[in-house]
């Protein structure tokens, strides 16, 4: 069984499409689907683009995605969660990774309840927009992992912000509150299984027990690169797909996308499509490091 990326493109006229795809010179291409190209600049493009890549290293399936347009108004979104809903079936995919995808409520719920009755039922993890649904409809606790960076974790210890936007200005979102933060969101119900929070540090926590830092190696360019969140995320699914358990997978990807930033010599100026290219290589590093140590990075 393959795993599947669900999200949006920012182009309210792309069609919904399910299915393959493949990379070449930094644009995606859907495979025996009339859909236009899409650049890897960010967002999703990103997730999909690192995690062909990373598969293609780990020797793994390649994932499957679901996509269609959405400038902001949810229709495209609406569009994912239906046929999420309607559409997909039990034994089809192994795990899913949710992602920029309009917070509707409703559309969640039914999407969850589907992939609740399925057996076995996927892995689920979520970021971006989906985590923030995920949060606000009170089933978090239904899902394997959250990524969140330090900000969005705020959210999800505010136990009555509807939005990241109304966080409460007490749950202040430094590296230092990390773990406070995440132990308030689960004392309420707000987190997943795992949290894999990114920042100047990344900090693995599991029902609020810390199992892991990555802090090295630091490249301060990579703070002003949009995106990079978003390799992250893929290479977590890539590596989860592959089969690696859920600690691992996330202590190598954070590994892994730092090793990048530092293979890449980035700018400010550098667009995280730049980054992709390096990702082989960070991967073999972080994996490797991990197998002689005996554990994760």
């Amino acid at each position: 069984m393959a795993w599947m990326i669900c999200g949006t493109a920012p182009d309210a006229a792309f069609p919904l499409t399910r299915g393959r795809w493949r990379l070449e010179e930094g644009v995606l291409h859907a495979e025996g689907s009339s859909a236009p190209p899409l650049p890897v600049r960010r967002g999703t493009p990103a997730l999909i683009g690192t995690a062909l890549i990373a598969c293609e290293t780990l020797g793994a399936e390649p994932p499957l995605a679901l996509l269609a347009g959405d400038a902001g108004n949810g229709d495209g979104s609406r569009r994912i969660y239906a046929h999420l809903a309607e559409g997909l079936h039990a034994g089809e995919v192994s795990g899913l990774t949710f992602h920029y995808l309009f917070p509707d409520l409703d559309g969640h719920n039914r999407v969850l309840m589907a992939l609740e009755g399925m057996s076995p039922r996927p892995v689920l993890v979520a970021d971006a927009g989906f985590m923030y649904v995920a949060k606000m409809s009170g089933y978090a606790d239904a899902y394997d992992l959250f990524t969140p960076d330090a900000g969005e974790l705020a959210f999800l210890a505010d136990e009555k912000a509807p939005h990241p936007f109304y966080t409460r200005g007490f749950l202040l979102a430094s590296e230092d509150d990390v773990p406070e933060l995440a132990a308030r969101a689960y004392r309420h119900g707000n987190a997943a299984r795992f949290l894999l929070v990114k920042g100047k540090t990344d900090h693995l926590i599991r029902g609020g027990e810390l199992l892991g830092r990555v802090s090295e190696p630091q490249t301060p360019a990579l703070e002003a690169i949009g995106g990079t969140g978003d390799i992250v995320t893929g290479l977590v699914t890539a590596l989860l797909a592959a089969g690696f358990g859920m600690e691992r997978a996330c202590l190598t990807a954070a590994r892994a996308g730092r090793i990048a930033g530092l293979l890449a010599k980035p700018t400010p100026a550098t667009q995280v499509a730049e980054l992709i290219p390096f990702l082989p290589e960070a991967l073999r590093r972080a994996a490797g490091e991990a197998r002689s140590a005996g554990s994760c990075p």
